[in-house]
């Protein structure tokens, strides 16, 4: 294996690591300096006001917010001033000339107390399209994958298709190894230069997806892989894997097997085509069937085809009004596919050894409060209990803050209850349509008495054999179970 090159050599690494410490050219050092107010606009790509903050203030943070953040071009005093111990001639890779100035040529963004290197976003380059070879910075998916991934310590981990790094950076703070792979030699030098600069050491393979790893096995796989569905071309690597349709991603599920270790998790965003007369569910399932893997796959979003086109095209910068035929070129290959909407989602993957493994498929598209991971991690583990636990042996109760919604309606005597909800106030905000009996199972879950001792009660109230309530009650606690409303304490 040839070690992939970073932009800088180490000794340059080492320079600029310290110029934008010193600097504190961090995520909360550039939110001090300019303020809560710019810093909201900022994320609008509004610069106006950071512009006029680092303006007045002068300093080397600001020259570094103006020519890494704001993409403008500054004098080469102020630059080797900003960048200082690090030479002006070393920094070269970094920056372009523009006059008697310099501007920035890679994008230097701060992730947290890390630093991410990839190319100029869009808005740093306006009214230019983004080339094929575009290396992605911190976008809304890769964040979305980095809140969605399971956090538990790992012994190896995998970032397929990593891009500048994002992804195994969030990798290292709980895997010994992490290896990445990208088809673009240029997106390794990115994610190498990623690496160098935060002080991390990461094997760096090229190759398309899963090419460059075969015959090896992982803890925890992740990717936010090339999803974007189409006709199978490739004009910008980023979005477009080659294969035609959400291929791509049935690729990754059929790769799983071969990929996890005992035990191990894959993670992965992903689009789905619903196709008319068909169910995108089925369509996963087809996916997976066969497999033996555990899964949970939940879609977030749903687009009609005209919208998702017009998203990505503007996404790399092309505007479908002044390239109709982009556009329209894309739109026709969805009619012949009788594609009518476009899922977008995560699927999570387990090779949990089991014959019969568990698989939900579902729309999941309320509000989540909070990162994703933990609450995927919390599923995974009750299913396990689902799996081997003694429902009728277990005291359950009920998740904390759970509240019971009535709806009414007024009839001839007052009013009349029509549904009773039962919801999870954070979390997944799951809600559940209950009926009496359920509603007096959940209400009797504080912890103290046996799901078999509620269905005795039960049985008794209403006059039924307790074997007839336990085969109503025990699917029914294990729904509740899995959606979080109820959570199992200690067996009897």
């Amino acid at each position: 294996m040839s070690r992939v090159d970073a932009l800088l050599d180490t000794t340059g690494l080492a320079q600029l690591r310290e110029a934008l410490t010193s600097a504190e050219y961090t995520s909360q050092g550039i939110k001090d300096h300019l303020g809560e107010a710019a810093t909201a606009a900022l994320a609008r790509n509004d610069f106006r006001a950071a512009l006029k903050v680092t303006e007045e203030r002068g300093d080397r943070l600001a020259t570094l917010i103006r020519l890494f953040v704001c993409g403008q071009t500054e004098p080469l005093s102020r630059v080797a001033a900003a960048l200082a111990p690090l030479p002006l001639e070393a920094a070269l890779p970094l920056l372009e000339a523009d006059g008697d100035g310099v501007r920035a040529a890679v994008e230097l963004e701060p992730y947290g107390d890390w630093w991410v290197v990839a190319d100029l976003s869009a808005s740093m380059r306006p009214g230019r399209p983004l080339p094929g070879d575009h290396v992605l910075g911190i976008g809304g998916a890769s964040t979305t994958l980095a809140a969605a991934t399971l956090r538990h310590p790992v012994g190896s981990a995998l970032d397929l298709g990593t891009g500048c790094g994002v992804q195994a950076l969030h990798l290292s703070t709980h895997a010994r190894r992490v290896t990445a792979t990208d088809v673009l030699p240029r997106a390794l030098r990115f994610a190498a230069t990623t690496a160098a600069l935060n002080g991390l050491d990461w094997e760096l393979l090229q190759g398309d997806l899963t090419g460059p790893v075969q015959g090896r096995r992982f803890d925890l796989v992740v990717s936010n892989p090339p999803f974007v569905a189409g006709p199978g071309t490739t004009a910008h690597t980023y979005r477009d894997s080659g294969r035609p349709g959400d291929a791509v991603c049935a690729e990754l599920v059929a790769a799983a097997p071969g990929l996890l270790a005992d035990g191990g998790h894959m993670q992965f965003l992903a689009n789905w085509l619903h196709v008319a007369g068909e169910s995108w569910e089925d369509r996963v399932a087809d996916w997976l069937a066969g497999t033996g893997l555990d899964a949970w796959v939940i879609q977030r979003e749903v687009s009609d085809p005209v919208a998702y086109v017009n998203l990505w095209l503007t996404d790399a910068s092309e505007d479908p009004r002044v390239q109709p035929a982009l556009a329209a070129a894309w739109l026709d290959w969805f009619d012949a596919q009788r594609v009518d909407a476009v899922g977008f989602g995560l699927i999570t993957l387990r090779a949990g050894g089991h014959e019969d493994p568990t698989v939900r498929i579902e729309d999941l598209r309320q509000t989540v409060d909070g990162p994703l991971g933990p609450l995927i991690g919390d599923w995974f583990d009750r299913q396990d209990f689902l799996r081997d636990g003694d429902l009728l042996a277990t005291r359950f109760r009920a998740a904390p803050g759970l509240r019971l919604q009535q709806e009414a309606s007024q009839g001839p005597e007052g009013w009349e209850v029509d549904r009773q909800l039962l919801t999870l106030p954070d979390g997944l905000r799951w809600i559940e349509e209950v009926d009496p009996v359920a509603l007096a199972l959940v209400g009797a879950c504080d912890g103290s008495v046996t799901l078999q001792d509620q269905v005795d009660v039960l049985a008794a109230a209403h006059a039924v054999p307790a074997e007839v309530l336990a085969d109503v009650a025990v699917p029914l606690v294990a729904h509740l179970v899995e959606r979080g409303i109820l959570l199992p304490g200690p067996a009897a």
